[in-house]
């Protein structure tokens, strides 16, 4: 589809209603800046990778040994818990639980640790 099929379908859209002023505007600033489609990025990041892939990583606070239950636990429906359990269940399938957690926790990256909150000063 070319830009201006794109812009004609979005002005369509707009017009029937089905699309407010606001998400006209994303839209098209969306397809004249060159974005996928599929993409929403953050704004003012034309291109910026927002799927689920892009978006994993390894919990840095809810960790027993990697954090690999915990990231999938805060970027899924299920809780860390529940994935502990899927991976102890299935190590015991050929050890296809602990292959498959350990290839995550190498290619999963660590999330970005938030800042510690300053200290309180003694008096």
């Amino acid at each position: 589809m070319t830009v201006s099929e794109e812009l004609e379908r979005l002005q369509a859209l707009r017009e029937r209603g089905a699309l407010t002023e606001a998400e006209y505007a994303q839209a098209k600033a969306r397809v004249l800046g060159g974005a996928p489609a599929g993409s929403m990025g953050a704004p003012g990041a034309p291109g910026a990778h927002n799927n689920f892939l892009h978006r994993l990583s390894r919990s840095a606070t809810d960790r027993v040994i990697g954090g690999v239950c915990g990231g999938l636990g805060a970027h899924t429906g299920l809780p860390s818990w529940a994935w502990r359990v899927i991976f102890c269940i299935s190590v015991f399938y050929f050890g296809i639980g602990l292959l498959f957690y350990l290839l995550l926790w190498i290619f999963i990256p660590a999330a970005a640790e938030a800042p510690a909150p300053p200290a309180a000063a003694s008096p």
